[in-house]
C-alpha cells in the first residue's frame, strides 16, 4: 500500500508540474501575441480614441463656427441688399 500511495504523490507532482508549464507557457504566447498585435497597429498608424475624440471636438466646433458665420454673411447681404434698395429708390425722382 505504501508504494501506491507514492506513485500517486509522484503522479500528483508531476500532473502539478506539467501544469505550471502549460500556464507558463500560455502566458507567454499570450505576451507574444499581444507584442505582435501592438507592433501590427503602430505599423498601421491608427488614430488612437483620445486623438480620434479630440479631432471630432474640432470639427464639431468648426462646424457651428461655420453656420454661425454662414448666418452673419446672410445677415449681412440682406442689409446689403436693403441699403442698395434705399440707394436705387432715392435716385429715382
Amino acid at each position: 500500500m505504501q508504494t501506491d500511495n507514492r506513485l500517486l504523490d509522484d503522479l500528483a507532482r508531476l500532473i502539478g508540474g506539467a501544469a505550471g508549464v502549460v500556464a507558463g507557457a500560455r502566458d507567454e504566447v499570450q505576451a507574444l501575441m499581444r507584442d505582435r498585435l501592438q507592433r501590427l497597429l503602430d505599423d498601421m498608424r491608427l488614430v488612437g480614441r483620445e486623438e480620434f475624440e479630440a479631432v471630432r471636438a474640432m470639427a464639431e466646433k468648426a462646424r457651428l463656427e461655420q453656420a454661425a458665420l454662414a448666418g452673419r454673411i446672410d445677415a449681412l447681404s440682406a442689409r446689403i441688399e436693403a441699403v442698395e434698395q434705399t440707394l436705387a429708390e432715392r435716385r429715382e425722382p
